[in-house]
């Protein structure tokens, strides 16, 4: 864990370069036949169960620098590659942040998971946090990084260096990974749709959930504007709001050690 203790990449060179540091050897891994699709998922370790949901256009591999510290800690630690994501399929239906919650719990199912932690980044805060909503008694807390649960939560995009590294990498790991390596340009355009068109939860759908929750919000997101994330925390009954120094939108990547220990800390209180 050492060089991870140093490593600094803030503006992504490394990683577009080199992808994450490469994931351990699984205890088991597999795909889930659901609603039309295959979801690749891959099991680590032993201990209280923790779920790593990856960020839209990206898949498992970008939690190399996490996952080993969950192990470390002692936790029984899920990957799993969204549908239409790394090396999971999907049928011609669009994206919908409820239809990947869904997938999260056929894998769950699958690997006879009562409950679990979500660790969700991105795209992947918002379907942990949909099973928040909609499944809170397979829940067992949601660390909710950079995401937005309205459509007011979003910054206008403007592209930057780091953006395009990072969308540099992902059109690699795509072609590598996935069963429609060509199709990479149709996969961006039809995860961008839904990300312009979800979620959609007011504050009413937010009051439900039960979980203890972690909203994290970088100083310098690229995406998601920090007043979301202050109402986020203030409407999620007894969520906390944690800011991350230095870092933007991809800080599991940037700074892990930092990043870890927010992550880290969060699943030692919810285990009491």
């Amino acid at each position: 864990m050492e060089s991870i203790s140093k490593l600094h990449d803030d503006d992504l060179e490394h990683f577009e370069a080199h992808g994450a540091a490469p994931l351990p050897v699984s205890n088991e891994e597999g795909y889930v036949e659901h609603e039309g699709a295959r979801i690749w998922y891959a099991s680590y370790g032993a201990g209280a169960p923790v779920i790593l949901l990856h960020g839209g256009l990206g898949h498992s591999g970008n939690w190399g620098y996490q996952l080993p510290a969950l192990l470390e800690a002692g936790h029984r630690v899920v990957a799993i590659d969204s549908r239409g994501h790394g090396r999971s399929t999907r049928d011609a239906r669009p994206y919908r942040y409820e239809l990947m919650a869904s997938d999260v719990l056929a894998v769950m199912d699958t690997l006879q998971l009562d409950r679990a932690a979500l660790v969700g980044w991105s795209d992947g805060a918002c379907v942990a946090m949909v099973l928040g909503i909609t499944a809170p008694e397979r829940v067992a807390g949601v660390f909710f990084f950079g995401c937005n649960m309205d459509p007011s939560g979003t910054k206008p995009f403007v592209p930057t260096p780091t953006i395009e590294r990072c969308f540099s990498r992902h059109a690699k790991d795509y072609a590598e990974l996935s069963a429609t390596p060509d199709d990479f340009d149709t996969f961006v355009g039809a995860v961008s749709t839904m990300m312009k068109t979800e979620p959609n939860y007011r504050a009413d759908d937010l009051a439900r959930v039960r979980a203890p929750v972690a909203i994290v919000q970088s100083e310098h997101d690229e995406f998601i504007k920090p007043e979301h994330a202050e109402y986020l925390a203030r409407t999620i009954p007894g969520a906390e709001l944690i800011l991350l120094s230095g870092v933007s939108h991809f800080a599991p990547l940037q700074r892990p050690a930092q990043f870890n220990r927010v992550m880290l800390a969060f699943l030692r209180r919810i285990a009491g």
